[in-house]
């Protein structure tokens, strides 16, 4: 059974006159232990979808059921309850809390966990040390490179153990060196930590590193031909 099943999946809002779907009937599944990375022009659904799988948005039409849960069902307080539990999200520009240490940006999520302060640095210091950055507990995000910062990043996703992670261009902000840094690492907890993961990118090359990758257009999957047409 898939760990991600989305039937007929739409996500729609009204913009003036126009209604626009970002989503438009998509049927997808991913399997537990998935690596997929997504690809499509701007505007595809590519994000909309990430944010849809990862709880911060609900659909508008159609079903999608994680772990055989309908998560679209659920109310606003036990879809975030959901979320924590579930889902860590990677983000492009890292989104860590400037005046926070690494340290108390991984914490962040776990405070509402109710673990006691010892549970807390451990979970703070394995995620840390799994992203190979535990060097760097004490700094601040201004005293690290970029790629030091989306490790952090990664780590905040991690420290709460998802079974989900969901990753919006996690290299768009990267130069090359520390993109294949980042890659290796997401890979590594797909391998490893058999962690299921669903990455946007704009980049070919990071695609190397997935299992799989589908093209998306117009809220819908498209084959890969005319996905490149769509790029052109």
């Amino acid at each position: 059974m898939s760990l991600i099943v989305c039937q007929r999946l739409t996500r729609a809002y009204r913009k003036g006159e126009n209604i626009i779907r970002p989503l438009d009937e998509l049927t997808l599944e991913v399997p537990r232990g998935d690596f997929l990375a997504l690809m499509g022009p701007s505007g595809s659904g590519k994000t909309t979808l990430l944010n849809l799988i990862a709880g911060i948005d609900s659909p508008t039409t159609g079903s999608l059921i994680i772990d055989g849960t309908d998560i679209g069902t659920l109310s606003r307080n036990r879809l975030a309850a959901w979320r924590s539990a579930h889902v860590g999200y990677v983000f492009q520009l890292y989104n860590l809390v400037p005046v926070l240490t690494a340290y108390e940006n991984v914490e962040l999520p776990l405070l509402l966990h109710g673990l006691s302060r010892k549970e807390r640095h451990e979970r703070v210091m394995t995620a840390l040390e799994r992203v190979g950055i535990a060097d760097r507990s004490d700094h601040y995000p201004r005293q690290m490179s970029g790629g030091q910062e989306q490790r952090v990043a990664i780590a905040r996703a991690i420290v709460t153990d998802p079974e989900i992670l969901v990753a919006d261009e996690p290299t768009g902000d990267l130069d090359k060196s520390s993109a294949h840094a980042v890659m290796q690492l997401l890979q590594s907890l797909n391998r490893e930590l058999d962690k299921t993961i669903i990455m946007v990118t704009h980049d070919p090359k990071t695609t190397d590193y997935a299992k799989r990758t589908l093209h998306l257009d117009k809220g819908q999957l498209v084959e890969q031909g005319a996905a490149e047409e769509a790029l052109a």
